[in-house]
């Protein structure tokens, strides 16, 4: 039996067509790592060519990694001669032996990102850059984004004339080369942008690669950008045997530069170009197929295909839609857990999956309850991240400041010129009088050894007796948000050159959700309390060794993966596609979302289970959003509970939310799930979206209303808001104290807020 008769015949079409340019649309889960190894079996075996005329070139070292190992099973002897290696690795070897060619000595030094911050940071203090209205991280993108399309300082800078801004980052990238090139260095985007430069400049190196490198190979090639195209073209030119593999349905790295029209346009550029497409998938059953196939066809920027199976059709796709992410995140730890005490599924067969890294919270917080095990990738535990952390720790120094670790933690965070030796002193000094590190910082008059550095701790013990002293009149969140003012530590995270800027923020953002979420499921909430909910949460240290975990991701960090059981969760527009995405009515933007969550539903090879919160907490506010169109695109039939979400939601209307208690669906009256407030409550209602956001107990004891006068606007009227934009009132509810307003946002959906703090303008 050949080794060639496993494949199902449009694989063996892919294997077998060995001249000329080919394009092989491969499908998620169509088997396109076997064809590839199989087609360089069968160049070598069969056609008789030598390993070392042969590269296969892929993204990660992994990926090559894995690739190496099968053509060496497959191929035996030989296999070590042929070039399967990432772009990077394939531009380095190339460079090392000729990069003194562009002015380099052959012995480069390759730079991280640390050492591009540094330099930079040095050329935009040379340059005056003001960097708190042009950041460096800025500037670096900039840079990069420029090398990933093959432009060179010269030209960004022509391309500048008449845009301020765009002239000073063409400085400051001018410069940036300039101290490279001095220090005799390059960086990753360097080494595909010097390699064709090399190949363009360099007649003799071009061709002796083209002469070694006959038959070509790429994989995932719509993650390719513009200067990893021509780096491959003109490798190609001179046989044009090029095999490129891809899947332009899974092009969803556009934000790091992955160029969809390299995929699109394959064959405008080899018109000769034979197109294969594998549609058969070995992985998913065929409902789960047919609803990726119903979401991805409304993409018009694709090439046509359809996937199928010989699996059957297999289970129905699960919609479940809850009052808010809370419950949401309930459902889906108890389902979990459902499942393994019934022998479906273990731990390590489930995935979730989501939009966003600080959807993760909620959901940890509910496997670690219910006492599931579970890894996030791509990141680490909420409450471990180190701006949580800090903040935590400054909450724990207001409770009672005996944790000194927590004390030392903060002490410097954001930066007050306290140093080391200034901190150890004040040891020294708390280990003679046997006193906590606080208290001794407290004493610091009485330590002579510290001199003039008592003037700089003595604004942080006052600043923490102060937070202390505001405890008996103010609520959690008002205390979590005094000392993220206070302390300006999101301040100086948006004036950071920090690429994790944002998503740092956006954890602090989730912080504040939880802990409004918290003190409304509790009569009397304390600080203490709350930290000790924390710590119980955030011990995951004990959770069972080994890898059956479920794993918890975002989207973008699930693809190339499979699970048994796969759960995407905030499935509404505003997180799934985002607001952001929403509002740039970019249709470019919108089907690189929905690619994204094609993605998402093919990870999935038996049970899929899309779960929509009507109301999510995002920043301490409630957004209400519909389901993801996303959803919706789904064919009917293939979904065991398909309830649309109404736009508008009548006191007297039912409909259908989750029971905390795990018992079957039912009918509750929106009504009740809107309490009236009374005078006697002073803490803001916001409803949904965090633990116990509506549960029975919040419910029960109603929530009060925030200090405000009538507003000039009313029911039908037309607002705008200085973040969400325009939008037209929807309800305006009377509170003993100020008005809860909801509007109707034309891009951002709807809103439900306060007519004090939101700041609507009539128009």
């Amino acid at each position: 039996m050949s080794i060639y008769d496993t494949l199902n015949e449009q694989q063996k079409k892919g294997v077998f067509t060995a001249q000329g340019p080919v394009l092989i649309l491969a499908g998620a889960g169509s088997g396109k790592t076997r064809v590839l190894t199989h087609r360089i079996a069968y160049l070598i075996d069969e056609l008789g060519v030598n390993g070392w005329n042969i590269m296969a070139i892929t993204f990660t070292n992994k990926a090559a990694g894995e690739m190496k190992e099968r053509v060496a099973d497959i191929v035996g002897m030989g296999s070590e001669s042929i070039w399967v290696t990432t772009f990077h690795s394939t531009c380095v070897r190339i460079l090392r032996r000729y990069g003194d060619r562009l002015g380099y000595d052959n012995n480069f030094t390759i730079y991280d990102s640390d050492d591009q911050k540094t330099v930079i940071k040095d050329i935009c203090k040379r340059l005056q850059i003001d960097t708190k209205t042009l950041k460096e991280r800025s500037i670096l993108s900039a840079i990069s984004s420029a090398k990933d399309e093959l432009i060179s300082p010269e030209e960004f800078g022509l391309n500048a004339i008449g845009d301020y801004r765009k002239q000073r980052i063409a400085q400051a990238y001018k410069e940036y080369q300039a101290a490279l090139k001095k220090s005799n260095a390059m960086d990753f985007d360097d080494l595909i942008m010097n390699t064709v430069e090399l190949f363009k400049t360099d007649k003799e190196v071009l061709e002796g690669y083209q002469k070694r490198f006959k038959y070509i190979m790429v994989d995932e090639y719509q993650d390719t950008n513009t200067a990893q195209f021509e780096l491959i073209r003109l490798l190609a030119d001179a046989h044009h045997n090029l095999c490129v593999v891809g899947d332009d349905d899974q092009s969803i790295y556009k934000f790091r530069g992955a160029n969809i029209r390299n995929i699109l346009d394959f064959e405008k550029v080899y018109p000769e170009a034979e197109v294969i497409r594998l549609e058969q998938n070995y992985r998913s059953t065929q409902n789960v197929l047919d609803a990726a196939n119903g979401v991805i066809r409304n993409n018009k920027g694709r090439k046509r295909k359809t996937l199928w199976t010989d699996k059957g059709e297999g289970n129905l796709i699960h919609f479940r839609q809850f009052d808010n992410a809370y419950e949401e995140a309930e459902f889906v730890a108890g389902d979990v857990a459902r499942k393994k005490r019934k022998g479906q599924a273990d731990y390590g067969d489930c995935a979730v999956l989501f939009r966003t890294n600080a959807q993760a919270r909620l959901l940890e917080e509910r496997f670690v309850v219910e006492g599931i095990p579970y890894n996030v990738v791509g990141g680490t535990n909420f409450y471990a991240r180190r701006e949580i952390k800090d903040l935590l720790a400054y909450l724990k120094t207001i409770d009672n400041g005996r944790d000194d670790l927590a004390v030392k933690r903060i002490i410097n965070v954001p930066k007050r010129g306290i140093g080391a030796a200034t901190i150890a002193k004040v040891q020294d000094y708390a280990d003679m009088h046997e006193i906590s590190f606080y208290d001794a910082l407290r004493q610091a008059d009485a330590i002579a050894s510290i001199g003039k550095s008592t003037a700089k701790l003595k604004p942080f013990v006052n600043m923490i007796q102060a937070f202390r002293s505001k405890l008996e009149f103010y609520g959690l969140e008002d205390l979590i948000k005094d000392i993220i003012e206070t302390t300006g530590y999101v301040e100086e995270l948006e004036a950071a050159d920090d690429e994790e800027a944002g998503s740092r923020i956006e954890n602090i953002d989730e912080l504040i959700s939880k802990i409004v979420a918290f003190e409304e499921i509790r009569d009397h909430p304390s600080l203490g309390e709350f930290l000790e909910e924390v710590a119980l949460v955030a011990d995951i240290d004990n959770v069972e060794n080994g890898n059956n975990k479920v794993l918890l991701m975002t989207l973008h960090s699930a693809k190339g993966l499979e699970f048994s059981h796969v759960y995407l969760t905030g499935m509404e527009d505003g997180i799934f596609p985002s607001y952001m995405t929403i509002a740039s009515d970019d249709p470019d933007e919108i089907e690189e979302e929905r690619r994204l969550a094609y993605v998402g539903i093919t990870r999935a090879r038996e049970d899929l289970t899309l779960c929509y919160a009507k109301m999510r907490m995002i920043r301490g506010e409630t957004q209400m959003n519909a389901i993801s169109r996303f959803v919706k695109e789904i064919p009917t039939e293939l979904m065991d509970n398909r309830v649309p979400a109404p736009k508008h939601c009548p006191a007297d209307m039912t409909i259908p939310i989750n029971e905390p208690s795990g018992q079957p669906y039912k009918a509750r009256p929106v009504a009740t799930l809107m309490p009236k407030r009374t005078a006697a409550e002073n803490k803001p209602f916001i409803a949904g979206g965090g633990i116990g956001s509506l549960s029975a107990a919040g419910i029960s004891k109603g929530i009060g209303a925030v200090t405000g006068g009538k507003p000039d606007y009313d029911i039908g009227d037309r607002v705008k808001h200085v973040k969400y934009g325009e939008g037209t009132v929807t309800d305006l509810e009377p509170g003993p104290r100020d008005y809860k307003v909801t509007v109707d946002f034309d891009d951002a959906g709807q809103k439900i807020m306060y007519a004090a703090f939101a700041k609507l303008v009539k128009f």
